[in-house]
């Protein structure tokens, strides 16, 4: 009786161990999507200002004003 208690025990105790660390690897994975997502988002919106100032530097008015010049 002695030795399945404390079969039942190691197991329980084995199985919230291992639910601890399942749960801290998990969390850390969502921390790093997030931050990835978080610097897609920034690049993208970096991109965007860069496309609208060589749209500007193309545009065939600022291209005539330049010629004008």
């Amino acid at each position: 009786m002695k030795f399945r208690f404390c079969v039942a025990a190691f197991c329980i105790t084995a199985f919230l161990v291992l639910t601890v660390y399942l749960r801290t690897c998990e969390d850390r994975i969502f921390y790093q999507i997030c931050k990835v997502a978080t610097e897609q988002s920034r690049l993208k919106q970096q991109l965007w200002q860069k496309q609208l100032a060589l749209e500007g530097l193309i545009n065939p008015a600022a291209l005539s004003e330049k010629i004008k010049d």
